[in-house]
């Protein structure tokens, strides 16, 4: 594995396990309206692309249908509150992180998940390693857009040419093409490692120690 100067991560899929407190809110949401709810994996396959595309593949009719914003802002509140309740890092996460600050890496956050959810999750589980954590907002395209990678490096004062972008999904080979820089595909994440190879994945790791491999010898 190559050694670089700047880690640009995923959060959901990639840094931590969010899956079970993701589809929690979204059955609540559901509940609350009367809609069918989801499985674990069918819920795997709606998310990647931000909260209100999940809302969106998660209720009848998408966007079309009359009650979207009702249910995207139930979904919300109650995932404000309960984003913790079964979400922790994957095994290995938080010496990786270690590791890459020990050997003064430049280190951030870019994600598709509602940018305050974001921004906690990250404060409470890697306030001593993330430097920089954006998420969805308003204010700036989200991945696959390059904007909030561009957004990072700026305020990480980092080069491009010598940063990765790690994720677990095909928004995140996108978004690493788009904005000019390798990516590194984590295979325990939410997508499985055929499906990362048919939409353009090449590097791969299977833990993460082997993204800090370089710093082991």
């Amino acid at each position: 594995m190559k050694e670089f100067d700047t880690y640009i991560f995923d959060l959901d899929g990639t840094l931590l396990f969010t899956l079970g407190d993701l589809a929690a809110s979204t059955n609540y949401a559901m509940r609350a309206f009367n809609l069918p709810e989801h499985t674990i994996d069918e819920v795997r396959m709606m998310v990647g692309n931000g909260i209100k595309k999940l809302i969106e593949r998660a209720i009848p009719g998408g966007t079309e249908n009359g009650q979207y914003e009702e249910i995207y802002n139930t979904f919300i509140e109650h995932y404000l509150k309960h984003s913790e309740d079964t979400t922790k890092p994957y095994d290995g996460i938080m010496e990786m992180l270690a590791t890459l600050k020990e050997h003064g890496k430049k280190l951030a956050v870019v994600s598709n998940k509602y940018c305050k959810a974001t921004e906690e999750l990250c404060h409470h589980f890697f306030s001593d390693y993330i430097d920089v954590a954006i998420g969805e907002s308003d204010k700036i395209r989200k991945k696959p857009a390059p904007d909030t990678v561009n957004e990072a490096l700026r305020r990480l004062e980092a080069e491009r040419e010598t940063a990765v972008y790690i994720g677990d999904s095909e928004v995140d080979i996108q978004t690493a093409r788009n904005s000019g820089m390798p990516c590194i595909s984590v295979l325990w994440g939410f997508r499985d490692k055929d499906f990362l190879i048919k939409n353009g994945a090449q590097i791969f790791v299977e833990k993460p120690e082997e993204i800090i491999a370089p710093y082991r010898k």
